[in-house]
């Protein structure tokens, strides 16, 4: 509606501007200037139309933009997302705190169990070191030494496999 009525000034003042040139060509005095007063003043109304018009409609999307926005549905549809993101970072903490949970606690057993067989390496070797100085007279002196040179290095190099064979040429030996 205020676009039509903008239109219409607009051509109202452009025929004015006409009947201007047509006075103008016909030397009538006076009349043309205040004729170009008018038909500049219905141009300027038909553009401050448009403008205010502009601005109304803006306006006007802004407010509905803005109780769009605070509407009672946007507010829970927003606060909806706010909980579903919430809820997927608190599944990623709890998957990696469980990742990290079972890295420290493999860590932890690794240890345990290096720190167990270091102990069964240790009383391993010793029980081999008691077999063979009780069977020290049976035994050459050079065969002694590198029996027990080799439970050394067995036990060094935490061989498990080694001391068991270790000990079970002993036992034979015996």
């Amino acid at each position: 509606m205020l676009i039509r009525i903008t239109l219409l000034l607009m051509f109202a003042a452009f025929a004015v501007f006409l009947s201007v040139d047509l006075l103008l060509w016909l030397a009538v005095p006076g009349l043309p200037q205040l004729l170009t007063q008018l038909g500049l003043l219905t141009l300027l109304s038909a553009f401050a139309l448009l403008l205010i018009a502009g601005l109304f409609v803006v306006i006007k999307l802004v407010i509905a933009a803005c109780s769009d926005y605070f509407s009672s549905r946007q507010r829970l549809q927003r606060h909806l997302w706010f909980i579903q993101a919430r809820q997927d970072q608190l599944k990623q903490l709890f998957y990696f705190r469980t990742v990290q949970i079972n890295y420290f606690n493999e860590r932890k057993r690794k240890q345990l169990l290096r720190a167990n067989n270091r102990k069964h390496i240790q009383s391993l070797s010793k029980a081999i070191d008691k077999d063979l100085r009780s069977m020290k007279q049976l035994l050459s002196k050079s065969r002694y030494q590198q029996l027990q040179q080799e439970n050394i290095q067995y036990r060094d190099q935490q061989q498990v496999e080694s001391l068991l064979k270790l000990q079970q040429k002993l036992t034979t030996l015996n």
